[in-house]
């Protein structure tokens, strides 16, 4: 019998390589998917006038984003097959490494005790497909820190991280299925 540990497949790397995509892609091929907490904080903050916004309050966008991941988790819990995480805990971690800020320890004990497929995929920055947009506002350099951030957050979480590798989208997402 399958464990959550075992089908649940994260997805990282910096922005603007495609993970997002991807996601989606697995979502039309019948593939139960999470929505990355990121630009769903983001979006949600703009809408209500929050200040939980990256540029303006970090660590309360890390909240949000870490409680928005727990739910994803937990939602993920109660959904049958594979699911494919756009994100996962780790990832705030990684983000508050990259802010220079502190990573509270009850998100650590979280992230060790809530796991993933020992495999993590990592989209590898790729410039030809990186983009601004009004949610993603970060440079090319903090993208390309924000994968080398995150492939040291989820090695020292103890998770084997393989790299995706570039192509069409059909091709990540063949590569994605040959891992269930």
């Amino acid at each position: 019998m399958q464990t959550d540990q075992d089908r649940f497949f994260v997805l990282t790397g910096g922005p603007g390589s495609g993970k997002t995509t991807l996601i989606e892609a697995m979502k039309r091929r019948g593939y139960a998917t999470t929505e990355e907490a990121g630009r769903g904080v983001i979006r949600e903050e703009m809408e209500d006038g929050g200040d939980a916004l990256p540029w303006i309050d970090p660590e309360r966008f890390a909240e949000r984003m870490f409680e928005w991941e727990l739910r994803s988790y937990r939602s993920a819990e109660r959904m049958p097959g594979p699911v494919f995480f756009d994100r996962g805990l780790p990832d705030t971690i990684g983000y508050l490494r990259l802010e220079g800020l502190p990573v509270p320890s009850a998100m650590e004990e979280e992230a060790l005790r809530l796991r993933y497929n020992r495999q993590v995929v990592i989209a590898p920055p790729w410039k030809d497909i990186y983009g601004k947009d009004e949610e993603r506002r970060q440079t090319w350099e903090i993208a390309v820190r924000t994968y080398e951030v995150m492939a040291e957050t989820y090695d020292e979480l103890g998770y084997r991280l393989v790299e995706l590798p570039r192509g069409t989208v059909e091709n990540r997402a063949e590569f994605l299925i040959s891992l269930v």
